[in-house]
């Protein structure tokens, strides 16, 4: 059996594995779109390094774009197999590969609009709408815990990781030539205890081979109170110090409703300053309405906050939200303190680099990012303090205030992830490979999972082919 690792591998983006069976059938774990300012992006989102005709399957853990975000370039590609997810994950997918798709068409006519300034090449988006609508047509949904026999040789079941709505585990079961069982984990992105909205990470059974994430192999969260109150002491700074804008870069599906969340709280208990809140996002105003239709996914004191404010959730009275272009604009003319949120997280695509443009040189602004960047993304350059950040061509001054306050991160840390995986004997697993995580946070994961019993601990790099004797 053999295991190519064609993204995600020492890096945190472009989430990619392809499983080549005893009997010779190929799946996908994931098929995501690199992100970020890698060098060789768009080659790497151009060419997959397979041949997308021989893949029989694809076995996707969730939505978020660095995971599902090249589907519809693999069925432009010629992909014709059946993409098994969840339910959640189809209906997250049907919203956010779309919009992928218009982000990209909106992005390129003012990138290409510069190019043709200045003559140069113009780009091509990698897929388009009828892209989308092809390849939705080619998912298949399992829910949670339901073992699903694929073909003769392979069995398929999903449990909850709990890092976004519809997120999963995936579990391969494959028959070897001695007619025993081979079994593969393949964690995706794990998400944390005690999560306001998702319920927590479920056990799942003793694998022979593990593929993990490492995201956060090398950093500890700090807690839900100290980060509140923390949110609570930017706003004040910000916005009633300074009288400023606060911008806030956000996934549209679960951070942003899970900030709203935590703004109401505030606002209910008469601690937040009064400033209007603007979610500039369509995405997130069409995925909370995707959010009421999979109550499966929700633990239960977020089940009762639902049900006790249906049919209107994430709603209050300082809150807007914002779907319309020129009212997006508009944000850009206040004159007045006020919260803005925006995807995308990494602030590499959407309407939160126009946000971020025209806010990054006023000193009395602040940028505060509550999720992992990669260190190559918009928000990675800014995480990491750089002076100049280069916004669609332009170079600007980073004169704004940059806050790093990553409690609101969907990742596990590493003792979430080491609790994550103590249900199985990690004596047991044969091989384990950490994927999803920069090289340094991987190898101080490793460390960590080697002192906790496990062996054979490999991290692969960017194209490299494991062969595995069964």
């Amino acid at each position: 059996m053999q295991i190519d690792f064609y993204g995600a591998a020492k890096t945190v983006t472009g989430s990619k594995h392809l499983i080549t069976t005893p009997a010779g059938k190929r799946f996908l774990l994931d098929c995501g779109l690199f992100q970020g300012r890698l060098p060789d992006r768009d080659d790497l989102n151009r060419h997959f390094g397979f041949d997308p005709t021989t893949v029989d399957y694809v076995f996707l853990s969730h939505a978020h774009i660095d995971h599902s975000g090249l589907l519809p370039a693999l069925y432009r590609s010629g992909f014709r197999g059946t993409i098994y997810c969840t339910p959640a994950t189809r209906s997250l997918c049907e919203l956010m590969l779309f919009d992928s798709a218009h982000i990209q068409q909106d992005d390129l006519e003012y990138i290409n609009a510069r190019r043709r300034h200045k003559g140069g090449p113009l780009l091509t988006p990698l897929y388009d709408i009828e892209d989308v609508q092809e390849v939705l047509n080619r998912f298949h949904t399992v829910e949670y815990n339901v073992y699903v026999k694929i073909d003769k040789e392979i069995t398929l079941h999903f449990t909850d990781a709990g890092h976004l709505l519809g997120s999963a585990a995936v579990h391969v079961d494959i028959k070897t030539q001695a007619q025993t069982e081979l079994k593969i984990t393949y964690t995706g992105d794990i998400g944390r205890p005690n999560d306001p909205i998702l319920r927590n990470p479920a056990p799942f059974r003793q694998p022979d081979i593990l593929i993990c994430e490492s995201t956060y192999g090398n950093r500890l969260h700090p807690t839900a109170e100290k980060t509140e109150h923390t949110l609570l002491q930017i706003v004040h700074d910000v916005c009633v110090t300074n009288l400023g804008k606060l911008i806030i870069p956000a996934f549209s599906v679960d951070r942003t409703q899970e900030l709203v969340y935590t703004l109401e709280k505030m606002f209910n208990s008469k601690l937040l300053p009064n400033i209007k809140i603007y979610v500039d996002s369509p995405l997130s105003v069409r995925a909370t309405e995707v959010m009421k239709k999979h109550e499966e996914c929700y633990n239960p004191e977020f089940l009762e906050y639902m049900h006790r404010h249906d049919p209107y959730p994430f709603a209050f009275s300082n809150l807007t939200y914002v779907s319309d272009v020129e009212q997006s604009k508009l944000l850009n003319t206040l004159h007045e303190p006020c919260i803005i949120i925006s995807a995308s997280g990494m602030a590499e695509a959407g309407r939160i680099k126009h946000h971020i443009k025209n806010n990054i040189e006023n000193p009395n602004c602040a940028i505060l990012l509550v999720g992992y960047c990669t260190p190559e993304s918009l928000g990675g350059h800014l995480m990491a303090g750089n002076k100049t950040v280069r916004i669609f061509g332009e170079e600007y001054q980073v004169k704004a205030r940059v806050i790093d306050l990553e409690y609101f991160s969907s990742h596990a840390d590493y003792s979430e992830i080491l609790s994550y995986l103590s249900c199985i004997d990690a004596g047991k697993v044969k091989q384990t490979y950490l994927v999803h995580g920069e090289y340094e946070a991987a190898l101080q994961l490793k460390e960590r999972m080697l002192d906790k019993g496990f062996r054979h601990i490999h991290i692969p790099a960017l194209k490299e082919t494991c062969t595995l004797d069964v």
